[in-house]
């Protein structure tokens, strides 16, 4: 303990052992039947999944990574690579096998951890490291010889695991060791691996569990993917730090069927999410009926909180007027993640809270928000310069333009990164998606589109010379620029230009729409500056009306 608290996460769930071993806290369904479980098998549990992880290879400060979805097994994995102070790096389930190499490779990982067969074929082809062990978490084939952990589990005893769990009661992490590894798109689209430490992630769970009203009753929905730190932090740790039930969500598509199921009092979602839900009743002629949102998430639904996007006014206004609390809150991954966070007390439209007990936050001189507190990461791993850039006198750059109300409100109003954040609280470099389209000469010059979007769309500047000699190999005769860019076989053939371009990319990666322009993008018009970068903002304003209507389609 450090000052009362936890050095680490694992630290509060030794606590939790030793008080209230019994206390059924965690629910979820393996095949047609919901499962509780108590701290004790939690406990003895990722005790075992422990031993099996410090047999191939797992010390202090080494590497894992782990590619699965939301499951049981995935607390398991956290708690167990916790427990033998090594470093997680969660890889989202979605991304490409190339990705995950990639992450695998930079992080010098010892092991990789994957959950099924759909992500071990990911593997297949990719080149890796020689010495690094595989496991799985159901048996697969594969050619880099997968071992199945509850097998491995199954024959670790009871005394072993009492010896580990002892051993971390003794000699409690340093608080100041890094705890996970979480890669994030940079601006320029090369991943950075953030480094959080154990303190980032105490402190930052402590300060938002502290700004909520708990009650011994509250069940907690949980469907947001924990690899990312909203859901890591606000879901999984601060379960763990209050100790109420929380409910694993079968998958995304059963989210209000577990709602009906299980009457949670509180979820986490994004703003796509709470907008989708309004749709649904409206689309039943529901919208305007008092109660209908609490009936459809089970009927004891108290709160629900926003993050990872901006969360717009009107979906705001329609849970106020249901009756259910819709908290939106601000942060990002290099801040553990919560930077504010609204309450049932306090709570303005259009504003993310108030900044959480022991974090700082001040406007630059330009609008950017910056922040500075025990919640802010360590730095980028093996990226000194981009850590220096980020993180100036103590303060961290957010790359988001907003401002302080007179009571301290954050309200966000705009963004001063190049960076996409889709409805979905999807982190995506607009850069990144360019550059590769930009490898192919049918391509002049690109420029994505997507924030608060629920997809991304592009804006495509032919490449004249390359289209021109298609055209003739193709025998067709079209008048430029108009039938051009609209005739059928120009079309399909950017498809599958743009298609084979961002194919190693993840699903959410990939350009959903696209209109095709003859005219490039100029300085003249205000669309570039002087060093010939793109000015999104000017053109977004020339082409709204493509973009909106590539929206308005879908």
């Amino acid at each position: 303990m450090v000052d009362g608290q936890p050095t680490s996460m694992i630290g509060v769930l030794l606590d939790n052992l030793e008080r209230d071993a019994d206390r059924v806290v965690l629910r979820y369904k393996s095949e047609d039947e919901w499962l509780d479980v108590d701290w004790q098998q939690i406990g003895n549990d990722a005790g075992r999944y422990a031993c099996v992880l410090a047999q191939r290879g797992v010390t202090a400060g080494e590497r894992v990574i782990f590619v699965s979805e939301n499951r049981y097994e995935w607390l398991l994995v956290d708690l167990a690579i916790l427990l033998l102070g090594g470093i997680h790096v969660p890889v989202h389930a979605p991304l490409t096998g190339y990705q995950v190499a990639y992450q695998t490779i930079d992080s010098g990982a010892v092991l990789v951890i994957v959950s099924n067969q759909a992500q071990a074929d990911k593997l297949t082809d990719m080149d890796l490291p020689e010495g690094i062990a595989f496991l799985s978490l159901e048996p697969v084939e594969g050619s880099h010889g997968f071992e199945t952990i509850p097998e491995l589990a199954d024959a670790v005893d009871d005394q072993t695991v009492q010896q580990i769990l002892e051993h971390r009661r003794a000699e409690p992490l340093e608080s100041s060791g890094v705890a996970t590894i979480l890669y994030t798109s940079g601006t320029t689209g090369e991943p950075k691996g953030v480094m959080l430490s154990h303190h980032n992630l105490v402190s930052n769970t402590l300060a938002a569990a502290a700004n909520f009203d708990m009650v011994a009753d509250d069940v907690h929905l949980n469907f947001l993917p924990l690899s990312h730190i909203f859901a890591r932090t606000c879901d999984y740790y601060g379960w763990l730090q209050t100790g109420n039930m929380l409910v694993l969500a079968q998958s995304g598509d059963t989210i209000i069927a577990d709602c009906v199921a299980q009457q949670p009092t509180q979820l986490n979602g994004v703003p796509y999410f709470f907008e989708k839900l309004q749709r649904v009743l409206k689309g039943r002629d529901q919208d305007q009926q008092a109660g209908s949102l609490r009936d459809l998430l089970g009927g004891k639904m108290r709160r629900c909180n926003s993050g990872g996007a901006a969360l717009a006014e009107s979906v705001f206004d329609f849970f106020t007027e249901q009756g259910v609390h819709l908290l939106q809150g601000y942060g990002l991954t290099e801040t553990s993640p919560v930077i504010s966070m609204s309450s049932e007390g306090h709570s303005r439209r259009g504003a993310s809270g108030r900044p959480l007990q022991g974090v700082e936050v001040a406007i630059a001189e330009d609008g950017e928000i910056i922040t500075r507190g025990d919640h802010v990461m360590l730095g980028y791993y093996k990226n000194e310069q981009a850590t220096a850039e980020a993180i100036r006198d103590n303060w961290f750059y957010t790359g988001d333009l907003g401002k302080l109300d007179e009571d301290g409100y954050v309200y966000i109003t705009g963004r001063k990164k190049e960076l996409i954040v889709t409805a979905g609280g999807k982190n995506i470099a607009p850069v990144l998606l360019e550059s590769m389209m930009l490898e192919d000469l049918l391509i002049e010059q690109a420029l994505v589109i997507g924030s608060e979007r629920k997809f991304l769309t592009a804006l495509i500047v032919i490449g004249q010379e390359r289209l021109r000699a298609w055209l003739a190999e193709q025998g067709l005769e079209l008048s430029w620029p108009d039938e051009v860019c609209q005739h059928q076989q120009v079309l399909e053939l950017y498809r599958q230009t743009i298609d084979r371009q961002l194919e190693k990319l993840s699903r959410f990666e990939q350009v959903g729409k696209f209109v095709l322009l003859a005219e490039p993008f100029s300085v003249e018009r205000g669309e570039m500056t002087a060093k010939l970068s793109l000015r999104r903002n000017v053109i977004q304003d020339h082409f709204s009306e493509q973009i909106e209507t590539m929206y308005g389609d879908s």
